[in-house]
């Protein structure tokens, strides 16, 4: 590694903290443009005049460009350096945000998503190595608690900024207004940050077929997960296919990453039992926190008919109730473990999703404000302890690479998380709709009684016709029928995420308790 500018102790803590929170400016963006777009699709798609399907990939392209970036990041850190990789993908990010506003069709805006993932999602992990070398001791701490709270701050917060910029002005400004920030971003890391040194030596024997394969992998990886569900999964041949790729191109890329003497991602520090563990903390938490940013809205939308505005104030209050956690987590973590801070996070998440488990269709934000809350409560307790207890420990030489992987892992959990939830949803709804129906007969009493007092209702409004009371009547009946099949399918899909997150919450014992590397030397990076 090159010599840092200078040895980090001997900054001052004020200037510090000014280069630590710019680059968290570009973090935020860089998350939040995940979820931004998602409240507000069917608004993009009439503007562009594209279908539902083809709308879909103005989200996914994103995805899957970003999920191939991050791991890499840690490699183009060291060839670059840190602070001219975190300017590049700011300058990036704000020229692709841009173009979005000013694409003039469906596909235009995919490839524009596609690059302003790309290139902006170098961002995202290079905080996390930032934060570790910035600071030491307590001040580690509450920057987790930092990064940590944004993470799951901007996709809770994205889909309400998205409904209200759509509702209030027009899709075109989800991306302009990146432009500030990132122009901001851009102008002011290279001035702040030096943390190291490019390393251009590092282009010489590179892993070039490592990230070939990684790209491969999780490109298809990515793909197959977003269309699984639309395209029935395997039956489809092109889901076939590409999910074969990712075994195929993920296997090879294993292989090569142990046996490379400078493999692009570093995947033996899997062997430090915490970071392993913490790679899977992150997986859940990333199932956690997008499967319910992908539930929520939907649910509101389908079954409550709201609109991208009406969705977004819905969900607001679990980012409110986050942000309303962090100075309690701030007083937590000075005076207990955070391996139990972690477990006690984790079951109230838990808690929190089974709480969703009694959804009904009448269920609005009043309805949805205890669990929202004790879920934006939890998240804080959950994402800013694994973060310190997964990077924490390592050696200052290892964390860029294995940062990109743990980031890596998290949005994994997310898109296997959305893909299996699309599946619950596509498959449950016919099963409780079929068992539904079979005690809609002339047995029941109350039917009954509901298909008369309709029929009549009908009939009275087209003049007396009976016949035509009675078809407007069963249509009405099917309607209602499979509104409770999706209620009931949307508690089937809550109850597996917390599933998921209660078997995390009893594997916290097996964590470690984090004792700190040494403070990084001037020529340790």
């Amino acid at each position: 590694m090159n010599s840092a500018s200078a040895p980090q102790d001997e900054l001052p803590t004020a200037k510090k903290v000014l280069a630590f929170a710019v680059m968290c400016v570009g973090f935020f963006i860089a998350l939040l443009d995940i979820q931004i777009v998602s409240a507000s699709l069917s608004d993009i798609g009439g503007g562009l005049s594209a279908g539902q399907d083809e709308t879909a990939w103005v989200q996914t392209s994103y995805l899957i460009a970003e999920i191939i970036v991050i791991p890499l990041s840690g490699w183009l850190s060291r060839v670059i350096s840190t602070h001219w990789l975190f300017c590049f993908s700011a300058i990036g990010f704000t020229l692709t945000s841009l173009l979005c506003g000013w694409a003039w069709d469906i596909r235009s805006m995919i490839i524009f998503r596609a690059l302003q993932g790309f290139l902006g999602g170098s961002m995202i992990p290079t905080v996390y190595t930032s934060a570790f070398f910035y600071f030491q001791g307590h001040q580690r701490i509450i920057a987790a608690a930092v990064v940590g709270a944004l993470a799951s701050l901007a996709p809770t917060f994205g889909p309400t900024i998205g409904g209200w910029i759509t509702n209030h002005y027009s899709w075109h400004w989800l991306f302009f207004i990146n432009l500030v920030p990132g122009i901001f971003v851009a102008v002011l890391v290279p001035i702040l940050v030096r943390i190291d040194k490019p390393n251009l030596a590092l282009l010489r024997g590179a892993d070039y077929l490592g990230m070939v394969l990684l790209g491969v992998a999780l490109g298809c990886l990515e793909y197959t997960l977003e269309e699984g569900p639309r395209w029935n999964w395997f039956e489809d041949n092109t889901i076939l296919t590409t999910a074969w790729i990712s075994g195929l191109a993920g296997m090879a890329f294993i292989w090569r990453g142990l046996t490379f003497h400078n493999p692009v991602v570093d995947l033996r520090a899997l062997k430090n039992i915490n970071f392993a563990l913490g790679c899977f903390f992150s997986f859940v938490t990333g199932i956690g926190l997008f499967t319910t940013i992908y539930l929520t809205p939907l649910f509101l939308a389908r079954v409550r008919g709201y609109d991208a505005l009406q969705i977004g104030e819905t969900i607001f209050s679990t980012g409110v109730f986050q942000l309303l956690s962090i100075p309690f987590y701030a007083w937590c973590a000075r005076r207990f473990d955070l391996r139990w801070l972690m477990m006690f996070g984790l079951a109230c998440f838990t808690l929190g999703l089974y709480e969703f488990t009694g959804i009904t269709h009448d269920w609005g934000w009043q309805e949805l404000l205890l669990p929202q809350g004790l879920r934006g409560f939890a998240q804080q307790f959950t994402v800013a302890p694994i973060v310190t207890l997964t990077l924490g420990g390592l050696a200052p030489a290892r964390l860029k690479s294995a940062s990109g992987l743990f980031n890596l892992m998290r949005n994994l959990g997310g898109a296997i998380g959305i893909a299996a939830c699309g599946t619950i949803l596509n498959d449950r709804a016919n099963l409780h709709f079929l068992r539904l129906a079979e005690h809609l007969n002339a047995a029941n009493a109350s039917m009954t009684q509901l298909l008369h007092g309709l029929t009549a209702h009908f009939a009275a409004a087209s003049g007396g016709d009976l016949v035509h009371g009675h078809d407007v009547a069963l249509k009405k009946l099917w309607s209602l029928t499979w509104r409770e099949a999706q209620v009931q399918t949307f508690a089937d899909a809550f109850l597996a995420i917390a599933l998921c997150l209660a078997i995390a919450t009893i594997m916290v014992p097996l964590l470690r308790k984090v004792t700190a590397p040494p403070a990084p030397s001037a020529d340790a990076h």
